[in-house]
């Protein structure tokens, strides 16, 4: 297995804080999971997400692998979803642009990286990434390295990715995001998905 694909997956997905501290819930409409600001996360593109995740998983040898499932699955798939919207108008905001010819070409190495294109669905079980949503997973990586770039030449010294942590986090509070309660709730001050427990927040 890969461990740098893995690891990437883990960079991005979960550029995110440790700790609970304000958690806010609440969502505009029940056939929504999640919505950023004015941009709705349709409760199917969730499901999608969910779903060929478990597919793919019977296709492929997985023993050896840490699967999520049940709720952290899900926590996990809502979780990428708004980190990819917020990473997307973070970067219409300071005009960082992602062409498709960058994806194309980073998805060509990430087929090197893992050992052949006959390799990328095992790769892509282990990392927990639905194949459809596997051009928004590289997006997000290039718009996030853009972003570290940006932030460095202003001055951001930071190597831990607290940086862009902090513009997610921003970002977060600005476009006020709301998350369908069965899934779980945003934590404001980490900037995270939050899973609930017995349908309730937990507040410390």
């Amino acid at each position: 297995m890969n461990g740098d694909f893995v690891n990437n997956v883990k960079k991005i997905v979960a550029v995110l804080g440790a700790g609970l501290l304000i958690l806010v819930t609440g969502c505009s409409s029940s056939n929504s999971a999640a919505t950023v600001g004015k941009t709705e996360i349709p409760l199917k593109t969730l499901q999608g997400t969910v779903s060929e995740i478990i597919e793919e998983r019977n296709k492929v040898e997985t023993t050896g692998l840490t699967l999520a499932t049940g709720a952290e699955l899900n926590v996990n798939a809502v979780r990428f979803h708004v980190i990819s919207v917020l990473f997307d108008d973070i970067a219409e905001r300071i005009k960082v642009k992602i062409t498709d010819a960058e994806i194309a070409a980073r998805r060509a190495d990430i087929v090197l990286q893992v050992g052949g294109e006959d390799r990328i669905a095992f790769s892509l079980v282990g990392a927990q990434i639905a194949p459809r949503d596997f051009e928004r997973y590289i997006r997000t990586v290039l718009l996030a390295e853009k972003l570290g770039e940006a932030l460095k030449a202003n001055g951001d010294t930071s190597t831990d990715g607290s940086g862009i942590q902090k513009l997610i986090v921003g970002m977060g509070k600005e476009e006020k995001v709301t998350i369908n309660p069965r899934y779980g709730v945003w934590n404001y001050e980490t900037g995270n998905v939050d899973p609930v427990v017995d349908n309730a927040a937990v507040k410390k």
